[in-house]
């Protein structure tokens, strides 16, 4: 029987890891500046700057509030309140932002900042201050003698968003005015006047019910200091910059209920705090909910224990994802924000980091139980839709629960949990996929794996456009057969620890001899991508690092450097791996224009952050774990200290561009991408392994 890696290879961190090189070693490790994170004019010097970096809060169901640096929405996703009605599905956008303005006697100060269709529409930003996420997103505004402070969180478990503002008057009486841009739409799409009617009906207390025309629930706008001024406008064509980049419609228009009207007078300081909801009970207790939040975010940090910044940063972004599923009554992981549901392949690459790396147990069995409990003819959902279908379409999730499983048992020995929910579906797993199951999926004489057909998409470069199969990987493919491997290695172990029967040995040995045989190209030193109908797919690809990282190996570490090498020399870019080789003609270096382009790209040389998770920990298992291997290791993380301020504030983003300057795209907090780097981080530089 394979061992797995914990047990082949002695543990790092010795005598010969000292010395100088230590000293540098720990320099990489906790270099970066702690919370909070801060951002200054130079970051919105003009509007076009102002919404290059993006932030998001969220609240456990799916739901979220995000918006860019300044304030301006640039994408349909932007919203203080898009609420999951079905956690943690259903995301329907209910306030799109919250402007405002500040009148004095002399002048009104517009602090907004919006663009329409014929360009920046608001230039409130020219006030604003400085920006702090601490962790949450606090914004500064400076004018005239008038301070006004803004911060914006989410009440964690409910669809509610708080807007704590904390007002320092100047000599003049003033009054704040807040502008709510209401919507009620699934948050995909977009809205125009007439498409949706609402009523608005004032409840007393200053809440504001605005209700929809559908049978969506009503929104509650809430203030705790001064009055409404009903208005029943529209804010016509606000425009979507990243929408019309991506080739959607980008103009929306959004009803305007009313404003909320506070005074001030001469050198007065106001809390005030605005509250939106689709919840029946709530607080305007501002700053007790605020402390509530940070004590949540705090016990999160205490209970994983780490004073790097990196780490702690990372520690945090990862509580965005794990969610509220309400159909099975467990958790789930969201995939990424802004667009994706949960999907069964990232929540089970994502779980280690996300819940074991984080010491959040309870919801790593609360995951586990979710997908394994939805497992069907040996398959795992692929996603789960919001109508609540699942799909199945998937070869690798199944196999990816494996390792998960495995990961889990290391970090909390709940054996009894392994055994009794887990180890039932693992078996059903392997048989289902040696006798065949849906999708063509099937064990073949040689012991490899074989799945798909020209028509389907099984792995995780599964992007389809109009019947186009982008990436056909169909056959025999390099990272779906370690998995396999892998998941028998994984099988055999826990038979061994509970007494069951292994019938699997003969068959690992025929895979491995039958893998190193078909796989290893030695002219390119690295393996083939696919092996399969169409013969052996040769393009250089970052698959096979998939393969020299799992425990259950079929590489030996001379195969392992030599691919490894390959890799880094041609797919490794700062933030992640390429999908392709430059050099292959079939690179797509761009990732941009419309849905057909851009997935044309998606995974032809498209950098993907997660892959730096296996990279990083192959590295250290061919090298065995030397000091110059974890060295190398933090260097190729630290990059990702600097990334933590350029694209989602505190996250990590899913794609770059695979040309330089490696420019971030799609997603801009991706669950594997955060969950690979923190667990790398912390197993291969930190060394704080189970």
């Amino acid at each position: 029987m394979p061992q797995a890696r914990g047990a082949a290879v002695a543990a790092p961190g010795g005598a010969a890891a000292g010395g100088p090189q230590r000293e540098i070693l720990c320099r990489w490790a906790v270099e970066g500046e702690g919370y909070p994170l801060r951002f200054g004019k130079a970051y919105w010097r003009d509007f076009a700057r102002g919404t290059e970096r993006e932030w998001l809060v969220t609240n456990g169901l799916g739901g979220y509030a995000s918006s860019t640096l300044i304030g301006a929405n640039t994408r349909r996703y932007h919203g203080l309140l898009v609420a999951a009605l079905l956690p943690p599905v259903r995301r329907t956008l209910y306030l799109a932002k919250l402007d405002e303005r500040v009148e004095t006697p002399e002048r009104t100060y517009i602090l907004a900042a919006n663009q329409t269709v014929g360009g920046p529409a608001e230039g409130g930003y020219i006030h604003l201050q400085q920006v702090r996420f601490n962790p949450f997103p606090t914004f500064i505004y400076s004018f005239g003698d008038i301070t006004l402070r803004k911060t914006v969180f989410m009440i964690y478990g409910e669809n509610t968003t708080v807007v704590l503002y904390r007002l320092h008057n100047g000599a003049a009486p003033a009054v704040l005015r807040l502008t709510p841009l209401v919507n009620c739409r699934d948050f995909h799409w977009t809205t125009r006047r007439g498409q949706v009617d609402f009523h608005v009906r004032p409840a007393g207390r200053g809440v504001v019910e605005v209700r929809p025309s559908g049978e969506e629930p009503p929104l509650r706008l809430a203030c705790s200091a001064g009055r409404f001024a009903v208005r029943g406008d529209w804010y016509y064509g606000l425009y979507y910059a990243e929408e019309a980049r991506r080739g959607f419609e980008a103009a929306e228009d959004h009803f305007l209920p009313g404003d909320f009207v506070v005074e001030a007078g001469p050198e007065e300081e106001l809390a005030v705090t605005f509250l939106a909801t689709v919840e029946e009970v709530f607080s305007l207790e501002g700053e007790a909910l605020l402390q509530c939040e940070l004590r949540r975010q705090q016990e999160l940090l205490e209970r994983a224990g780490y004073k790097s910044p990196l780490a702690r940063r990372l520690v945090l972004a990862a509580d965005a994802f794990i969610a509220a599923r309400r159909s099975t009554g467990g958790k789930t992981v969201i995939a990424g924000y802004h667009w994706f549901n949960d999907w069964g392949r990232d929540a089970m690459i994502a779980l280690p980091g996300l819940t074991l790396v984080t010491r959040r147990f309870d919801d790593a069995r609360a995951v586990l139980l979710t997908f394994a409990r939805h497992a069907k003819d040996g398959l795992l959902p692929n996603m789960f839709t919001d109508g609540e279908e699942i799909l199945y379409n998937t070869v690798d999730a199944s196999l990816w629960f494996f390792w998960a499983a495995w990961k889990y048992l290391r970090y909390t020995g709940d054996e009894e949990f392994v055994r009794r929910e887990l180890f039932p579906v693992m078996e059903e797993i392997a048989g289902r996929y040696i006798e065949g199951t849906h999708f063509d999926i099937k064990v073949d004489g040689d012991g490899l794996l074989s799945a798909g057909s020209g028509e389907t998409q099984l792995t995780w470069m599964d992007a389809k456009v109009d019947g186009w199969v982008v990436t056909p990987r169909h056959g025999k493919a390099v990272e779906v057969n370690a998995l396999w491997y892998n998941a028998l290695g994984v099988l055999g172990e826990l038979a061994g620890r509970f007494g069951k029967k292994f019938p699997y040995g003969e068959l690992m040995a025929r895979q491995k001899e039958s893998f190193l045989r078909e796989f290893w190209y030695e002219e390119g030193g690295y393996f083939y991508d696919v092996v399969g109908p169409q013969g052996k797919d040769s393009a250089l690809r970052p698959n096979q690092v998939i393969a020299l990282s799992l425990p259950y190996s079929m590489v030996d570490a001379w195969r392992g450097r030599r691919a490894l090498r390959r890799v880094w020399q041609e797919l490794y870019a700062t933030y992640g791996l390429r999908t392709l080789s430059p050099a292959h003609p079939a690179y797509r270096g761009v990732y941009g224009g419309d849905r057909r382009q851009r997935d044309g790209a998606y995974h032809q040389g498209t950098v993907w952050s997660w892959l730096i998770g296996p990279f990083v920990t192959a590295w250290r298992r061919v090298h065995n774990y030397s000091p110059a291997s974890r060295l190398q290791a933090a260097r190729l993380l630290s990059p990702f200290t600097d990334h933590l301020r350029e694209y989602g504030v505190g996250y990590i983003g899913e794609i770059f561009d695979g040309d330089e300057p490696l420019f971030p795209r799609g997603c801009i907090a991706q669950a594997w991408g955060v969950a690979e780097v923190l667990r790398a981080y912390v197993e291969e530089v930190l060394e704080k392994r189970p």
